[in-house]
């Protein structure tokens, strides 16, 4: 460091730092921290130590980012919900990006307050994860959601949006990470706002909410995020498999190709959220749902419910029953998920987020993984009763057991492999019967 030691930008430095306090406050007082971030711009704000069980399962990863994080701060910025509610969707995404990035500002309007006084501050992001170097594997720094609820600032619905007291769902979330403890943390509101009055249940075109609270990941991001990561590496494959411009365009339509240029010009396009449109929690919402439930459900969900558009489901999903079933009105196209897990961890870890309780109707059985080669690993998976669970380890008396060769594994679930011939190769062994392995397959279509 000696040959910078006469370099100009070191000399202001050292002369800026003989003028500072010598020692910042212990912890930030927690009232002139809210006061810095209403004014930033924030809506409602609140403070997670490090330490918080509620967050333990993140707590690695925010700190591999952040290492010398002690508080999170979680705020929200309200949005213009007659934009959200509306069926015209280029509103709707309208809204939702420019609120993203509103967020994304008055977090760094925060951080720079925060600089100013000596505390370190770290910004993940409001809007859309930007990890892509992990896809299809976790791809956000920090989850908004629970720190949000841990935080006080509301609760999940069924719908998995965290609603908050005041301002409903209609929000966006954002935090800050930063190297200072606060003198008063928030904790959780002793009530969830959500009614449970179904009606996101009743505006969702692919079925992804069950009254019974079930939620269905997969049938949520293979239509909702159609233009984003998997949906489009499924379009660009298409395009790639596709013999000619005429061969295209009997797969893909012109208003799809335009809608996947304008989501690549603008910032990709939500095709539904319709569970955020049909929610009437808040005390700022909740009035016209209470005054006339009827008006409200003309007003609001039949629009969506009415709605001409293209609905994309993974074929033999229970996306695509429900969508045929519920919506004759919608056109159903089918497509792939585009989920294609890069090892073992990444398979086993997908299986929740995949799995199709309807498809598993009147399958009881326990699966045996053993994975050799590249990656080693042994699992249990068991279907039951629509209901799934996976487990480390070889687990009870298996119905069927299946030793793979890892790399022989990812590829066949890419369709690289054909499993037939890594059958014969005995690179796939199974023990039971190959029913059983098809039904197994038909609980998570991609």
């Amino acid at each position: 460091m000696a040959k910078f030691d006469h370099h100009p930008t070191v000399q202001w430095w050292r002369e800026q730092a003989e003028r500072r306090p010598p020692n910042r406050p212990a912890r930030l007082n927690s009232e002139a921290l809210r006061s810095l971030c209403i004014e930033a711009g924030a809506d409602d704000v609140g403070f997670v130590e490090i330490g918080r069980a509620a967050i333990a399962d993140q707590r690695a990863e925010i700190l591999r980012a952040f290492p010398p994080v002690q508080t999170l701060i979680s705020f929200v910025c309200r949005m213009n919900r007659d934009n959200v509610r509306t069926p015209v969707r280029s509103a709707a995404n309208l809204e939702f990006h420019a609120n993203y990035d509103h967020a994304n500002e008055v977090a760094r309007r925060i951080a720079s307050g925060l600089d100013q006084s000596g505390v370190r501050a770290m910004v993940p992001g409001a809007s859309f994860p930007m990890e892509m170097d992990q896809f299809p594997g976790k791809v956000w720094v920090v989850s908004h959601k629970p720190v949000a609820v841990a935080a006080g600032l509301g609760h999940m619905g069924i719908h998995r949006l965290v609603i908050h007291p005041k301002f409903g769902n209609f929000i966006s979330l954002g935090t800050i990470l930063i190297d200072a403890e606060v003198t008063d943390y928030t904790h959780p509101i002793d009530y969830n706002p959500c009614l449970e009055c179904k009606l996101c249940v009743a505006a969702c075109p692919v079925g992804a909410i069950g009254a019974d609270g079930h939620f269905s990941f997969s049938a949520c991001y293979t239509h909702n995020y159609r233009e984003f990561m998997s949906g489009f590496t499924d379009w660009t494959e298409t395009i790639a498999s596709s013999k000619s411009a005429r061969d295209y365009r009997q797969k893909v339509s012109d208003a799809e190709s335009a809608s996947m240029w304008q989501s690549l010009a603008f910032k990709s396009n939500y095709k539904a959220a319709y569970c955020m449109a049909a929610c009437p929690a808040g005390e700022d919402v909740i009035a016209p749902f209470l005054s006339d439930r009827k008006a409200f459900v003309n007003d609001v969900i039949k629009p969506l419910q009415d709605r001409a558009e293209t609905i994309y489901v993974v074929p033999g999903s229970d996306a695509e029953t429900y969508a045929q079933r519920r919506f004759p009105n919608k056109t159903v196209k089918r497509v792939s998920s585009g989920i294609r897990p890069k090892s073992i961890q990444g398979f086993l870890f997908g299986l929740p987020i995949l799995f199709q309780r309807q498809q598993s109707e009147g399958l009881n059985a326990v699966y045996h993984f053993t994975f050799t080669g590249a990656e080693s690993r042994q699992a249990t998976v068991t279907i039951q009763n629509k209901t799934l669970k996976v487990e480390d380890g070889h687990l009870g008396k298996a119905h069927l057991a299946v030793t793979a060769d890892s790399q022989t594994w990812l590829g066949f679930l890419a369709k690289d492999q054909n499993i037939v011939w890594a059958i014969v190769r005995r690179k796939i062994r199974v023990r039971g019967s190959l029913k059983l392995l098809q039904a197994f397959g038909r609980c998570f279509p991609a």
